[in-house]
């Protein structure tokens, strides 16, 4: 029988198992946002009448992705919660390998025609269901492995790995940026990034096989939970994590992974400028993330959630119309977006976890928590680029500030938890 952890057990250990993976998996997956615009170049036909066509096709294949991810969440999650943590994590990021692999090998437009963008969409559904499992099962695993009044800390490491695979894919994209001819990034140097994210996966791959399992022996004996059973005994949980999520999953993927394209089409920044400014900002926000954790264990998940809902529903604006051109102002802009962030980051996988019972753990966090994504993380690039098009680019900063000011409500009627005890 699998080995079952107690909260006092080998934590080290199993933050590097949560942790590597994790990163990895979403190396994978930012590799994509970091190298659209040469993904667009050479996957895509023109449009007769705008050069964003292409961009755009990209980021849709991009927000096709995300769609995949609340399948991801309610198929892997019920993995997780029917046969074990361990057993979801080891699939998710076999899946991943998988995906990366076949957009390194997507062939362009000009080789294959429509087949080019088709291999592409299917790679990318992939790597949406394994993104969808990776969260619910990583977020389960993390806290459940957690000592007493420690939740928030290890919460923490979950955007501190995906912080770390979103640095990782910045800095080597911003590296063969600087390193290759224009010629050579558009003939073969973008896929380079996804070829060794299938190499690293394997590498993910091992390690977790070294993990204890969560998921206590008692729940893992008991009658397995049905696929919706989440859904249908907990219909307010699921309504919940949908309020809680909107705000930050659109900030987060605005200030992390869109920032960048949008400095280059509204401000005129330098695409290397925009990734190592992207970067630096990623590095910083990977510090700030325990941190945040910590100070939830002592003050509450509450106060850090409103410092980051009311922070951004008060200065999105601001923030995103200072952008000048100039590389020192996108990186300020990009850091002080990250510290508000962080008040929902840091804690984003215990307040999650919080929630729902163990029994249904990883499936009712994956599915709502994913769709949700999905409608609004997901769909950023798009509706900012889509914005730009239509001659309203002003008008995206309000739809964030707007949608992190309806967040802050759940925020102020949410439960605090974070002193109580975690049903195991």
């Amino acid at each position: 029988m699998t080995e079952t952890l107690t909260p006092t057990r080998r934590p080290v250990r199993q933050l590097l198992a949560a942790s590597v993976g994790n990163a990895v998996e979403w190396y994978d997956w930012y590799a994509y946002t970091f190298l659209a615009t040469y993904i667009a170049d050479q996957i895509f036909p023109k449009g007769s009448g705008s050069s964003l066509v292409p961009l755009l096709s990209t980021f849709a294949v991009f927000a096709v992705g995300f769609f995949m991810r609340p399948v991801g969440g309610l198929l892997l999650g019920a993995v997780a919660d029917r046969h074990g943590r361990r057993a979801a994590l080891t699939l998710t990021i076999l899946l991943m390998g998988g995906s990366s692999l076949l957009v390194g090998l997507t062939p362009t437009y000009a080789a294959a025609g429509v087949f080019g963008p088709v291999v592409l969409v299917l790679a990318r559904l992939l790597q949406g269901l394994s993104v969808g499992g990776e969260f619910a099962a990583s977020t389960t695993f993390l806290v459940e492995s957690a000592r007493p009044g420690r939740r928030g800390l290890f919460s923490s490491f979950q955007y501190v790995s995906t912080t770390a695979g979103q640095l990782i894919a910045s800095g080597v994209s911003a590296a063969l940026v600087a390193a290759l001819s224009g010629g050579q990034m558009d003939g073969w140097g973008w896929r380079v990034p996804f070829l060794l994210g299938a190499v690293l996966s394997l590498v993910g791959f091992w390690i977790r096989q070294g993990a204890l399992e969560t998921l206590d022996n008692r729940r893992q004996q008991a009658p397995r939970p049905g696929l919706f059973d989440a859904l249908r005994s907990h219909p307010r949980a699921s309504l919940l994590i949908c309020g809680i999520t909107a705000g930050g999953t659109l900030a987060y993927y605005t200030w992390t992974s869109y920032l960048p394209t949008y400095a280059e089409l509204n401000a005129g920044v330098a695409k290397g400028d925009a990734l190592w400014a992207g970067t630096i900002a990623l590095a910083f926000f990977a510090l700030l993330q325990p941190v945040g954790g910590a100070l939830s264990d002592r003050w509450g998940r509450r106060p850090l959630l409103l410092f980051f809902g009311v922070g951004f529903a008060l200065l999105s604006v601001p923030l995103l119309h200072a952008l000048d051109g100039s590389f020192l102002t996108l990186l300020l802009v990009q850091s002080g977006g990250l510290v508000l962030l962080t008040g929902f980051t840091s804690i984003s996988a215990a307040v999650n976890a919080e929630v729902f019972p163990a029994r249904v753990r990883a499936a009712g966090i994956g599915f709502p928590y994913s769709l949700t994504v999905a409608l609004f993380g997901g769909t950023a690039p798009y509706v900012g680029t889509l914005f730009k098009q239509l001659g309203n680019a002003g008008l995206f900063p309000w739809y964030v500030a707007v949608l992190c000011l309806v967040s802050s409500v759940v925020y102020l009627r949410l439960p605090e938890r974070a002193f109580a005890e975690l049903e195991r």
